[in-house]
Formats: C-alpha cells, structure tokens, sequence
C-alpha cells in the first residue's frame, strides 16, 4: 500500500513542498514515487544572515506566511507523514529557537535543523534515483543553495562514499561580494577566488575528481540549464536530465554577471526571487565544472525534497 508523505525543505532563499505517495515496499527499488503537488516560495530566510549571524523578522514571517499555506495544503490532502529539514540560514543563526518555535506552532512538527552531511545525503538519494542510463557512475552530486553548497559522491549501488558541505551559496557569495548592478569585474574576481578555494577544499575532501558525473540541483543549476537550452518559458520536463556542455554554462555565466538586475528580471524563465542571486549561483557551478574537470552537468529538478520524501518510507 502506498503512503503519502509531505517533505518540506526549508533552504536559505526559498521554502519548498512535495506531498507525494510513496510506491508500496513490494513495487522495489526502482519504483518511483508519485508526485501530488511541489511548490515553491522565495523567502529569503537567510536574509543578511552571514553579516549579522541573526535571522531578520521580517524573513521569519515571510516563511510563516508560506508555510501556512503549505500545512493546509497537507491537511487538505490527507498526507500521513510530514518531515520539514532546515538547512544552511537556520543552523548559522544565533536566534534560530525562535524560528523554530514558529515552525512548531505553524505547522505542527518542529523543524529538523540537518547537518550539512545530512543534507548532502538526502540530496544524493533524491538525485540519483532515475539518472538515464548514459550517466556514468560514480557521479558527483552538487546542491548550489543560498547559503551553501553540497557536494557528494557516490553511486547507486554503493551509496555515498564522501559528502561535505561548504559556505558558498548564491545568496551568501552575492551579499559578500557582489554589489554592484552589474557586478564589477573586482567584485566577480574576489567571488571567484572565495568561490574556487572553497571548491578545491570540498573536492578533496569528498573526493570529487575521481567522479565520471557531475549532477547539478536546484534553482541556480535549472535556472542556468534553462537559459543555455534557449528555453521560452520554464519547462521541468525539459530540464530534468537535460545535460549542458561546460561552455554554455560559461557563456551563460558571463552573460548573467554581466547584465543588470531588470535584465535578468526580463528573461521568461527566471523567477523574480532568484534575478539578484543568479549570477552568484551560476559562477559556482561555473567554478565547480571547471576545479572538478566536468565537461558537462546534468541538470535534476529531483534532489533534497525528493530525498526527504524517500527517507519518510
């Protein structure tokens, strides 16, 4: 019998929700689950958090008032389990007990505030169910958030071999280093150089340059894969799985760092809370083909929320 489930990934720039069933257990490891409804919101919940160590109020109730439209999303449905992980802005805040004190009265559940091991595993198991066949393993999973990014590698069969996660996320990079509108050439070069240190440490750590697969997730990564395949309005189906050679995502890269916020803002697949960040999360994926040696990323609209709805089987 299948179960439905509710993940909610509460990340640094947005709130996510999968209600989804579940195959039954006998259906085996390839059954895939089935999706009832994602959503998304920007909320920007790290907002101002890496210069200030706190989260702002007004990025509290921004998340409230989403997520209060989710838990009655979850009722209505008649979902059995929920899980709600929270990640990178709600584990480096100092007033992190009053968000999830808010996340307890609103939806019911207090908020698991994961590790960044966690969250690089809960991606990988969301990423890696379903690859196409010519994705060669062992694959290297990047999860480029808003305030970190996650780095595992692993295969199907195996599991994980190494994951860590590291402070570079599209919204942190872009408050630290990247004001102007565009971006200076001496902003982007001091990004850069933050952005590939940090990169170095993480694939020697995992270690990321013996992987056959670079596996790209979330928003930066879709968004970037959208704009190099000429997309005219944002199509998941059409993403998933596509795979982007690394100088189009150079070209597009350059292309965002270079253009000014209502630019961005004019492209018809951008969400209008990504266009301030996105250039920000394009230059680290960026980065990262270029320090681990990928020719190419292949894009998945499955990755942390999938793996948070797997692990409520």
């Amino acid at each position: 019998m299948s179960v439905r489930v509710g993940a909610i990934d509460c990340g640094t720039n947005s709130i996510r929700l999968l209600i989804a069933d579940l195959p039954d257990p006998s259906a085996g490891e390839a059954a895939p689950l089935t999706d009832v409804s994602r959503r998304m919101e920007i909320v920007r919940l790290g907002q101002g958090v890496d210069r200030t160590g706190r989260l702002a109020p007004e990025a509290i109730e921004r998340t409230r008032v989403a997520l209060a439209d989710y838990a009655a999303e979850i009722e209505k449905t008649g979902v059995e389990r929920v899980r709600m992980c929270a990640t990178s802005a709600s584990r480096d805040a100092s007033n992190a007990d009053d968000f999830r004190a808010m996340v307890e009265r609103t939806l019911g559940v207090p908020p698991e505030v994961v590790t960044g091991d966690e969250e690089a595993r809960l991606s990988f198991t969301g990423a890696v169910r379903g690859l196409p066949a010519d994705a060669e393993p062992p694959y290297l999973v990047v999860d480029i958030g808003g305030g970190s990014t996650e780095f595992v590698v692993g295969t199907r069969a195996e599991g994980v071999r190494g994951a860590i996660s590291v402070d570079i996320g599209c919204v942190r990079m872009t408050e630290r280093h990247l004001h102007g509108d565009p971006p200076t050439p001496t902003e982007i070069a001091a990004a850069e150089a933050d952005i590939a240190a940090a990169v170095d440490r993480a694939l020697a750590a995992v270690p990321g340059r013996e992987a056959a697969t670079l596996v790209g997730l979330a928003g930066s990564v879709t968004t970037v894969v959208a704009l190099a395949e000429g997309l005219r309005e944002y199509d998941p189906s059409r993403i998933h799985h596509a795979r982007v050679p690394y100088a189009r995502v150079a070209e597009v890269t350059a292309y965002l760092l270079g253009a000014t916020r209502e630019e961005r803002l004019a492209e018809p697949v951008m969400h209008p809370g990504r266009a301030d960040v996105i250039g920000a999360g394009a230059l680290v994926l960026r980065v990262i083909m270029e320090r681990a040696g990928m020719s190419s990323v292949v894009a998945s609209e499955h990755d942390i929320l999938d793996g948070i709805a797997w692990s409520l089987a």
